[in-house]
């Protein structure tokens, strides 16, 4: 299965106040953590929730990111799988197959859907942002809720919530909504940022004998 709704992205860092903020603040503190992040890499948990089939999968992995659309999540769990963009091409490896999904990466790659470090490094620009709840801004783990509904919607991205550490300003916890109200709700940690993360990493070679077949 291609874990499209993965295009979404993820975490940050800069100091913060422990005393109460106004959304402005909050917002201008992520911006400029994101925008001085050229790379992340991360250990998520997610949960998917397919709301025709009421049916929710769970999962596991690794995620690296850097700007430029590239990416690469490795899923542990339940079916090992390995999506890879350097930004230009998409692959989808299924070891379980003993094949490859390989096709132009979508230009959302690039945007605020698909890249973390750029849309959120530009919040305001695309996004319209407020508090999940403005009488209440923290969820009960004490991060800032942040609702945001992208200016330009995409069939995979209508709604972002952004669960945000105060202190550090790492996003633990991300809620992506498609247009048909499927939701993957994401948690992070290990975060680690501008490691210096190669170019090859977003690049795939296919093993020999794996079949290679046009991403649809």
């Amino acid at each position: 299965m291609v874990k499209l709704a993965v295009l979404v992205l993820l975490a940050v860092c800069v100091a913060a106040p422990a005393a109460a903020q106004p959304l402005d603040g909050v917002i201008r503190d992520v911006e400029t953590a994101y925008g001085k992040l050229n790379d992340l890499k991360a250990e998520f948990s997610q949960s998917a929730f397919n709301k025709s089939l009421n049916q929710t999968i769970q999962a596991q992995g690794t995620v690296f990111v850097k700007k430029g659309g590239k990416l690469r999540w490795e899923y542990r769990e339940p079916t090992v799988q390995e999506i890879v963009s350097d930004g230009k091409t998409l692959w989808v490896y299924t070891p379980q197959l003993s094949q490859v999904n390989t096709g132009p990466a979508p230009e959302a790659l690039a945007g605020p859907a698909g890249s973390f470090l750029a849309g959120l490094g530009k919040l305001r620009e695309h996004f319209d942002v407020r508090f999940l709840n403005p009488a209440q801004p923290k969820d009960g783990d004490g991060n800032w809720t942040l609702d945001l509904t992208p200016k330009q919607a995409l069939p995979t991205l209508s709604r972002l919530v952004l669960g945000v550490d105060p202190r550090e300003f790492l996003v633990r916890r991300a809620v992506v909504y498609d247009q048909f109200e499927n939701t993957v709700t994401m948690r992070f940690s290990k975060v680690t940022a501008n490691a210096g993360l190669p170019d090859k990493l977003f690049t795939f070679v296919a093993p020999k004998g794996v079949a290679t077949v046009p991403l649809r």
